[in-house]
């Protein structure tokens, strides 16, 4: 049921990233440079985020891993995913925890440009507490996910923590059930446009008979539904579908069509 989208979030977060750093830079990158592991933080980045594109993927992770140990987020962020999906190196869940587990004690200023990085550190460990990684010291902790997913979700606005963290409460893992509690944060995420908590949130509101205005949600959020994630959102809308009577389908199907239109708020 999760729709986060992490590859797209993570080509963009490094593009912002060097972007950023780029622009007080006269001279644009060259990876065959003479970059060493004794060169700048910054410098073994660019050579990393190049090499990474240029498919010389070893090459990027000794560069990001210099980095790193020299204190750069970004190259710490892009390491730990590297191990997280087996990308250049074998894959290692315990690692990419250990790294992300890293950024997110460091913390982050206001308004840094490291804050999408701990954002993210922060959503995938909050996955690792909430299944575990057998064969190592992290252990299944639905408590400290909960706790994870509230963070990101209240500190920094982000809708897929706030759509984890309504599952959570409904489910009652890691903490109590709180339906109010649940509905709040699911009305918060589908505001910002996520079809999984529109879905979950019109299926609510069907349940607890406000029938319109349940199916429309749904209706919407299988219309913007990511691949993954249609199929479960499909059933939930068939299912409300197949209860409500003809007018109540017509009309909802018009509303959802209007909440399109506007944003869906």
């Amino acid at each position: 049921m999760l729709s986060m989208k992490m590859g797209s979030v993570r080509v963009l977060l490094l593009g912002l990233s060097l972007a950023s750093a780029m622009a007080g830079s006269s001279a644009a990158f060259d990876i065959k440079s003479g970059v060493t592991k004794e060169s700048g933080p910054f410098d073994l980045f660019k050579f990393g985020f190049n090499a990474y594109k240029n498919g010389q993927k070893e090459d990027a992770v000794e560069a990001y891993r210099y980095a790193a140990e020299k204190g750069h987020t970004g190259s710490r962020w892009a390491l730990a995913n590297m191990y997280a999906d087996g990308d250049g190196v074998t894959k290692d869940d315990f690692a990419a925890f250990k790294i992300y587990n890293e950024i997110a004690a460091a913390g982050v200023e206001p308004g840094s440009e490291d804050t999408g990085f701990f954002i993210n550190a922060l959503m995938s460990l909050a996955s690792y507490y909430r299944s575990g990684i057998p064969g190592t010291p992290v252990r299944r902790d639905l408590s400290q996910a909960r706790q994870l997913y509230f963070q990101a979700a209240s500190a920094f606005g982000v809708a897929d923590a706030q759509f984890e963290l309504a599952r959570m409460m409904l489910a009652g893992e890691g903490g109590g059930t709180s339906v109010q509690q649940a509905k709040k944060w699911l009305n918060q995420a589908r505001k910002s446009g996520h079809p999984g908590a529109m879905a979950v949130f019109g299926d609510l509101l069907f349940q607890e008979g406000h029938t319109v205005r349940g199916l429309a949600f749904l209706t919407a959020a299988l219309n913007h539904c990511n691949p993954n994630d249609c199929g479960w959102m499909q059933q939930l809308q068939e299912h409300a579908f197949s209860v409500a009577n003809e007018q109540d389908r017509r009309v909802a199907v018009a509303l959802s069509q209007e909440l399109a239109a506007r944003g869906v708020q």
